[in-house]
């Protein structure tokens, strides 16, 4: 492991028990933190370049492993937390675990993190945002550089909120992904914002034609455009028009390629699908 303060955090968890601390780990070695009765551990999705099968970057995502609320994702605990307070506690709980679960295993080593920031955050945290994070990761001794947040869909009346978040994650040293619904409204965020990725529905692209211009456009300005939600092969066969009318590479994530899994190890089959 080429984190030694990680290597040796990791130590000192696994001589705990789950009575004596929020995170500790597993027989398998994950970790794994509580928030309220819930057990809470990390799955990664791949993100891929189309055609090479490369893996870019991996996604965080929660997953429960308690027996009664067993595959609860981090959005349903956010959507029914009590209070804002809690919302902003087990959104620093699950970007922690992923960190720690990405950055022990092996394979993390050419791969970046990318963790969602949910929609109820964006005005629960009253100043700062990021700082409490850039302190975890600085703790752990995890380079930072490698994290990418993911911050969500906003509306018209939203987009303040958006630049003063951004311009504080930027502060604190994060790169930003930004989920749009739209080419149009990514067009209207990008010399705005100017983020390290944009992430497009692959489902639900509209104009061929005009997301092949703003991949084209992302490209000349070094923005990542990631089609998310890859999960047919209609939506497959939509990204390959596109890559060939650019003649430029594609990144792609969803179901159709990888399932979220706690191992960033893959099957080699898989990158077939990516052809």
């Amino acid at each position: 492991m080429p984190f030694p303060v990680l290597k040796n955090y990791l130590a000192r968890l696994s001589h705990q028990t789950q009575a004596s601390t929020s995170v500790w780990l597993d027989d398998e070695g994950r970790a794994l933190g509580r928030f309220f009765n819930c057990t809470m551990t990390s799955a990664f999705q791949p993100l891929r370049e189309l055609g090479s099968g490369k893996v870019l970057a991996h996604e965080g995502l929660a997953r429960s492993v308690s027996k009664a609320d067993e595959g609860l994702s981090l959005w349903r605990l956010l959507d029914h937390a009590a209070s804002d307070d809690e919302s902003v506690e087990l959104d620093r709980l699950c970007r922690m675990l992923h960190a720690i679960n990405f950055f022990r295993q092996p394979e993390a080593e050419q791969s970046d993190l990318y963790l969602n920031v949910h929609d109820r955050l964006l005005s629960a945290v009253s100043s700062n945002h990021g700082h409490a994070f850039q302190r975890i990761l600085d703790a752990l001794g995890l380079p930072i550089e490698r994290i990418v947040l993911q911050l969500p869909t906003v509306t018209a009346n939203q987009s303040w909120l958006l630049n003063y978040v951004a311009d504080n994650y930027r502060r604190n040293g994060f790169r930003l992904a930004i989920n749009v619904n739209s080419v149009n409204e990514a067009i209207g965020l990008l010399e705005r914002l100017h983020p390290h990725s944009f992430k497009l529905d692959a489902g639900n692209l509209g104009d061929e034609d005009a997301a092949a211009n703003f991949v084209t456009l992302c490209h000349a300005a070094n923005i990542r455009v990631v089609f998310k939600r890859l999960d047919t092969p209609a939506a497959l066969q939509a990204l390959q028009r596109i890559a060939a009318a650019t003649g430029l590479p594609i990144v792609a994530q969803g179901y159709l390629l990888d399932k979220p899994l706690s191992s960033l190890a893959f099957d080699e089959a898989r990158i077939a699908a990516a052809a």
